[in-house]
């Protein structure tokens, strides 16, 4: 009776181990299955972007000429409210005179604004998502005359940067453009 081997590779003339014809097979399905996972994963990955009626909100124009030195409006934009802020001189001054390092989140007011009299901030405390009193005339605004989150005591300066409480970091500021002297487009 003959002896049957079972070994997977067959030694060469050298002695050198080559590949046989199954391993070629396992690699060629595992590839197969990997291609395979693929078409089955990319549908439900593309399903979680975002609609096109979404997407269409994705941006929004503001017309700022209406709004007068000292006064602020809240406008929505991707479902969150955004504070704009026509500031006045002495809130510019004040947001200048701050050392950018004895802030928690040390930002310069130049680098938070496009043009200094107008401050455009996501409404949105950084602590827990709550939306800060200060948009108001009447609102508390907090020991910076800026925004005041009550939840937990955040305290936001006229430039929108954390002072006091728990928030981590700064009001956001939203990517926006000027379209004109007196539009802006926020997104």
């Amino acid at each position: 009776m003959a002896k049957s081997t079972s070994n997977s590779k067959s030694p060469s003339a050298d002695g050198v181990q080559e590949p046989a014809r199954r391993d070629f097979i396992v690699v060629a399905t595992y590839a197969m299955g990997a291609v395979g996972a693929a078409a089955v994963a990319w549908p439900l990955i593309d399903q979680m972007n975002p609609a096109a009626d979404t997407l269409a909100l994705a941006s929004t124009e503001v017309d700022v000429s209406k709004i007068v030195e000292g006064q602020a409006i809240t406008v929505t934009w991707r479902g969150k409210p955004v504070f704009i802020r026509r500031r006045t001189p002495d809130e510019i001054a004040r947001a200048n005179a701050i050392d950018g390092a004895e802030l928690r989140d040390p930002q310069e007011d130049e680098a938070r604004v496009q043009r200094p009299e107008l401050l455009v901030v996501v409404g949105v405390c950084t602590h827990l998502g709550c939306v800060p009193l200060g948009q108001k005339t009447g609102d508390v605004k907090g020991d910076y005359d800026g925004w005041f989150c009550p939840c937990h005591g955040s305290h936001y300066d006229t430039s929108g940067r954390i002072r006091k409480g728990p928030a981590p970091t700064n009001l956001e500021v939203p990517p926006y453009d000027f379209l004109s002297d007196n539009v802006i487009r926020i997104g």
